[in-house]
């Protein structure tokens, strides 16, 4: 198909600087970078990367996005590329650069939007690689509303450790094996050369690979091409086709909002609750609805959690990493059994120009594998991941719960103001069997970034007291955690949340099948006790961490910092 043909100039916003004599000083600039005549009346695309060299996640991306610029220029259009910032998790982790994550999703958002909207561009295609990278891409085209195809940068390979294989989430409890002599300087020197082998996003079904099954199940990515290892050279396989696949778009007007449509957050919902992926869904999904204009909080994705059967044994909570599943047939594998059980919407419409159900017409079950249970022959029959309210959370909190063996906890409450104490108590073994280990001020406001605490899970699970505590907090936790650990506890303790009214020895009780977390405090104990809080000043007082503090929403709509999709009073891609 020619899209030369078929595409209006007159109708793209790149109009506004390549058509007309009075665009003439625009055009020179374009000129200057060696376009030619035909290249700057063609559409532009943005080609957005969030590559740097902070972290193996994002390093083969700009390989990837030159992939994807020859596919776009063989369909006629012309790509233009950017990149934009990456806060890495894993070494933000277990310090004071957490802070930074939460607020870098927003910062990639705005950064993007910004040089699309500043240069006038047609389409998009965005390209991530890590926790907060992902989402961040995926909000930006909600947001700017123009043709767009996301690219996932691909998960990292296993390690091997004397024979057995491993990933980060192993480099992080060999830390609390560490620190109770149950590994030696040597060992951990050991692992830490061999457990991230390659380019690529933590390997198993942490944030980065559960934000990227939903790219696939919510239709801004291609089907397959969210699995594949970034190591693989099929990659550019699929950078190449989303190039050339966003002209068609471009041609058809098919838009971000026309595919994230509420049944679509649904669908996403569900295969992160299939797959046992992160509690970090709960955010992030919440803030996507949230640029379309659409209402998808919490307590909505907790619904579909509730209800969908736990099918890909997957870590940390099962037995294998993204690769394994990409080989045993992929997202789409995954996605069509639990179409064929009625778990999916499979009228959705895709960036393939089809839908949902048309994309999986000719996936096939793969019964020589055991990655992916039939969706009527599930792990569990509840969801991986559950949503919990109660009076110590009145907006919701959030818990993983796969490979959980018991799902209900009661126990006393030892509280900390901040991870950094907490994580010194459990270095230390500061700590006694079935305590609640409560973790606060570290809520969007409050942290502020509502930081995560893989450090201190992590280093539970290498003291083998993963399954003896459970913890609770107003920040997040990890992907790659494991265990009874409690996030996204809202009210948050700075805005004076019952989090924060609690004090050691309180009886905290957890019950992950009837979905509840309360403290036994009366309502007028605790109504006592709001009348005596004093909230704590800021630990920051200017920069992006404040402005971030200033402007964020609380974890139930997703920790959002502007109006959204429903308060427009007017979308980019109709300028």
């Amino acid at each position: 198909m020619d899209v030369r043909t078929i595409i209006d100039k007159r109708n793209l916003p790149s109009r506004h600087v390549t058509e007309g004599p009075a665009r003439a000083p625009h055009r020179s600039y374009l000129y200057a970078m060696g376009l030619t005549r035909e290249q700057i009346h063609q559409p532009l695309v943005g080609v957005a990367s969030c590559w740097n060299e902070a972290a193996p996640c994002n390093i083969s991306l700009m390989r990837q996005a030159q992939a994807v610029k020859k596919g776009v220029a063989s369909a006629n259009g012309t790509p233009r590329e950017f990149c934009t910032i990456t806060v890495t998790d894993g070494i933000a982790m277990g310090h004071d650069g957490m802070k930074a994550s939460l607020a870098s999703r927003e910062v990639i958002a705005d950064s993007v939007e910004l040089t699309i909207r500043g240069h006038s561009y047609d389409a998009l295609v965005g390209l991530a690689g890590c926790d907060k990278s992902l989402p961040g891409m995926m909000m930006a085209m909600l947001r700017l509303n123009v043709p767009s195809i996301f690219i996932y940068g691909g998960s990292i390979l296993p390690g091997s450790f004397r024979g057995q294989p491993v990933t980060v989430q192993d480099m992080f409890e060999a830390v609390g094996k560490h620190s109770v002599g149950l590994m030696s300087d040597d060992d951990l020197d050991e692992l830490e050369q061999v457990a991230c082998p390659s380019a690529g996003a933590c390997g198993a079904q942490f944030t980065a690979n559960t934000m990227a099954t939903v790219s696939e199940a919510i239709g801004l990515a291609l089907p397959y091409s969210a699995g594949a290892p970034a190591p693989y050279e099929i990659r550019d396989r699929f950078c190449m086709a989303a190039g050339e696949q966003i002209m068609d778009l471009v041609a058809r007007n098919i838009r971000p909002r026309d595919i994230v449509t509420l049944k679509a957050l649904e669908n996403a919902a569900t295969v992160v609750a299939a797959s046992g992926g992160s509690t970090n869904a709960a955010l992030h999904l919440p803030a996507m609805a949230h640029e379309a204009g659409i209402k998808f909080d919490l307590f909505d994705v907790a619904e579909i959690f509730k209800r969908t059967p736990y099918i890909a044994d997957l870590k940390p909570g099962g037995r294998y990493v993204a690769k394994d599943m990409f080989e045993a047939g992929g997202i789409p594998l995954l996605m069509k059994t639990l179409l064929d059980h009625g778990f999916l919407h499979g009228d959705c419409l895709t960036v393939t120009g089809r839908t949902v159900a048309e994309n999986l017409a000719s996936v096939k079950w793969n019964p020589h594998q055991d990655v992916v249970r039939p969706a009527n022959d599930p792990i569990t029959v509840t969801g991986g991941v559950v949503g919990l309210q109660g009076n110590l959370a009145p907006e919701g909190a959030i818990v993983k719960v796969a490979g959980l063996k018991n799902q209900k906890f009661t126990g006393p409450a030892r509280c900390f103001d901040g991870e950094e104490a907490c994580f010194e108590a459990v270095t230390q073994r500061a700590y006694n069997e079935g305590d609640v280990l409560v973790i606060r001020y570290e809520g969007p406001k409050g942290g502020p970034g509502m930081r995560e605490m893989l450090s201190t899970t992590a280093a539970l699970y290498g003291q083998g007291a993963g399954d003896k505590v459970a913890l609770i907090t107003d920040g997040r936790f990890s992907g790659a955690t494991r265990g009874f650990c409690i996030g996204h506890v809202g009210p948050e303790a700075a805005v004076g949340g019952p989090i924060g009214l609690i004090r050691d020895g309180d009886i905290i009780t957890i019950d992950a099948i009837e979905g509840t977390l309360d403290v036994a405090l009366s309502d007028e104990e605790l109504a006592a006790r709001r009348a005596e809080w004093k909230p704590r000043p800021s630990p920051v007082g200017s920069g992006a961490i404040w402005k971030f503090a200033q402007a964020v929403g609380p974890a139930r709509d997703g920790a959002v910092t502007h109006p959204g999709g429903a308060a427009e009073t007017a979308c980019y891609a109709d300028i």
